[in-house]
């Protein structure tokens, strides 16, 4: 029988997180992105931009956080979460900036085979409690237009959309995002 935690992540974990964020994106976002965008992404560039935000994170209430699958002889790093207050990464195009207690989630991501195990509601559990500690009354996330399987796991917690939306421009094709939110004394993380 195979048990899951989340812990932070450590500056050792970020070349593992590059990886199953490059492995997921390749993956669940095949045919949102165009091939040839995904297949020139480069995972040491992503090690470097995660080694950054573990080791110098902007503010004390930005966190990386890792899920963390434990057999009976292994520990496997299976997802991630990028969490902190909510800046203009949050808004959408024209939107005034959010208030100083909006959390904002920037990366979850559990590797697809690794799916369907609890890791991600593990992984937004432990984000809610950081969030409540740190004070923040709620959080937002943007999750892609077509992306299902994101939106109906936050809106199965409690999440709804708030009628934000944006579009990313990779390489010339605009991909739509739209935006959830959630109020923390609510019980997001679904427990």
């Amino acid at each position: 029988m195979a048990l899951g935690f989340v812990r932070p992540a450590r500056p050792e974990d970020a070349a593992e997180i590059a990886r199953i964020q490059l492995t997921t994106w390749r993956t669940a976002y095949r045919r949102m992105f165009p091939a040839h965008v995904l297949a020139n992404l480069d995972e040491s560039y992503l090690a470097r931009g995660w080694t950054e935000a573990i080791t110098a994170p902007p503010s004390a209430r930005h966190r990386v956080l890792i899920a963390v699958e434990q057999g009976e002889t292994t520990k496997t790093v299976v997802g991630f979460a990028a969490a902190g207050p909510a800046d203009e990464h949050a808004l959408a195009p024209s939107e005034k900036p959010l208030a100083d207690d909006v959390a904002a989630i920037t990366d979850l991501l559990v590797e697809p085979r690794w799916g369907r195990r609890g890791h991600g509601s593990r992984l937004l559990a432990a984000a809610v409690d950081h969030w409540r500690e740190d004070g923040f009354g709620s959080a937002v996330a943007w999750a892609y237009e077509s992306d299902d399987v994101m939106r109906k796991f936050l809106e199965s917690t409690g999440w709804a959309q708030d009628g934000a939306s944006r579009a990313l421009d990779v390489d010339d094709l605009l991909v739509p995002q739209i935006r959830l939110h959630v109020a923390l004394d609510l019980d997001p993380a679904g427990e």
